[in-house]
């Protein structure tokens, strides 16, 4: 079940891709069948993520995105930037850096969030923005410049 999670899951981010691409392209209706595709991949995983158990509640999810995301910016991307750095490679390091920023501000995020519901306290009501180019993501308003990349605030988008 969890391969077949992991593999719905990079399908529908693959297929999102495809997508923009395709509307880059001009080609609207391809774009329109990726995007599809997608939704209908988010089904399955989300089935899969379900009959697995891994959907608990709000706090236990929000504990278990802090270890995650703190793995990823302890663990993971350092390792993978050494690598890219030791190959050369400029572009996966570049990937990583910023990653690995934002796992942070994620777990951070996400401590808050969990800190305040074991408190009994309602989430703060506030936007949250994207950058598009690294994923940093922001509280309340865009910054003029992203700090992780150095984006302008143009850049940003706001969460529904």
């Amino acid at each position: 079940m969890k391969d077949a999670f992991a593999g719905e899951s990079q399908a529908n981010r693959r297929y999102l891709a495809f997508a923009q691409k395709a509307e880059k392209d001009g080609l609207v209706q391809a774009a329109k069948l990726f995007r599809a595709a997608a939704e209908a991949e988010t089904i399955h995983a989300l089935n899969h993520l379900g009959i697995i158990g891994e959907i608990k509640s709000t706090t236990d999810n929000l504990d278990a995105a802090v270890s995650g995301e703190t793995f990823e910016f302890k663990k993971m991307y350092p390792k993978y930037l050494r690598l890219a750095k030791q190959e050369g490679n400029h572009q996966a390091a570049w990937s990583f850096d910023v990653a690995n920023k934002v796992e942070q501000v994620h777990a951070n995020l996400f401590s808050k969030a969990v800190e305040a519901l074991r408190n009994d306290r309602e989430l703060a009501k506030i936007d949250y923005y994207i950058c598009s180019v690294c994923g940093n993501t922001v509280e309340g308003t865009a910054p003029e410049k992203c700090p992780i990349c150095g984006a302008p605030k143009t850049k940003f988008f706001k969460v529904a």
